[in-house]
């Protein structure tokens, strides 16, 4: 399957489609794809055709949106557990974005390198999740595996396979590397009520200055805190985004748990996508 002839299918899985579909209950990236791809479609119910051009991606065409909801399913729902376990997804750290981030009693940065991808920039990437987070994994392909296992030969950096039959293995787990933690970096990760809320822990009462100093002065007395305490107050407040509604979400697909996972849905969205689902495409 050409992955020039297949961008739309990097379409279908996201929160504007599906935000779309909830509300309209149409989309024509949808239609586009489900006309091209599957077929008898008239007499099957969304959520058998949303499974259906999963099943696709997952033996085409991997991109990325396969690899993230294989991470989301195999690690937060099947390994670990949603009220204990928090993943995040694209944080800025200082020139990259982490793909996946994993945060239960530690945190876990996973890099993706889809079939789709090159290591141009894996070097610099690493180099820059190390100054934020002390262990990191690169998600890649078994026919990936050598090339990425000699690159990685003399990195703490752990190395994860995603299977062609779409498991995850574990190849090479991290090796904690805290030496490289930049309390700058993760002081800029954290929104402002995250950083006030370690001031006033640490501190007892957060600065008294104008407010065109007072972003300055937070960042200065962040910085004054020992690394690794800095660290674990970063990662408790870190552990703290993602509030999802338990229940409801274990009814999502397993096509769709990242999606829903990181849509912040409410209890009416997820009535409206049960409605969505259950629904016949009809033409």
């Amino acid at each position: 399957m050409s992955s020039n002839n297949n961008i739309i299918l990097n379409r279908v899985f996201t929160r504007s489609t599906f935000t779309e579909l909830l509300k309209e209950q149409y989309s024509n990236t949808y239609y586009q794809v489900i006309k091209r791809y599957i077929e008898n479609i008239e007499t099957k119910s969304n959520r058998i055709l949303i499974s259906e051009i999963y099943k696709v991606m997952a033996h085409n065409y991997r991109n990325e949106y396969v690899y993230k909801n294989t991470l989301l399913n195999r690690l937060l729902i099947a390994k670990h557990s949603l009220k204990t376990t928090t993943a995040l997804t694209e944080i800025p750290i200082s020139k990259s974005k982490a793909d996946f981030v994993l945060i239960n009693g530690k945190a876990i940065v996973y890099e993706i390198k889809t079939e789709l991808d090159s290591f141009d920039r894996l070097e610099n990437q690493l180099s820059n999740y190390y100054k934020a987070f002390d262990n990191v994994c690169v998600v890649t392909c078994e026919d990936n595996f050598e090339k990425l296992d000699r690159l990685l030969k003399y990195s703490p950096a752990g190395i994860y396979i995603l299977t062609k039959r779409n498991r995850l293995s574990a190849r090479k787990e991290p090796i904690t590397d805290n030496t490289n933690l930049d309390s700058n970096i993760m002081f800029k990760i954290l929104r402002k009520r995250e950083f006030e809320n370690i001031l006033k822990i640490h501190y007892g009462e957060l600065p008294i200055v104008s407010q065109v100093n007072y972003y300055n002065e937070c960042y200065k007395l962040f910085g004054n805190i020992d690394i690794q305490e800095a660290y674990q107050y970063m990662l408790k407040e870190l552990k703290k985004r993602a509030i999802i509604k338990i229940e409801e979400y274990k009814r999502i697909p397993y096509e769709l748990k990242y999606l829903a996972y990181f849509s912040k849905y409410k209890t009416l969205d997820y009535q409206r996508l049960d409605n969505f689902l259950n629904k016949k495409f009809g033409g």
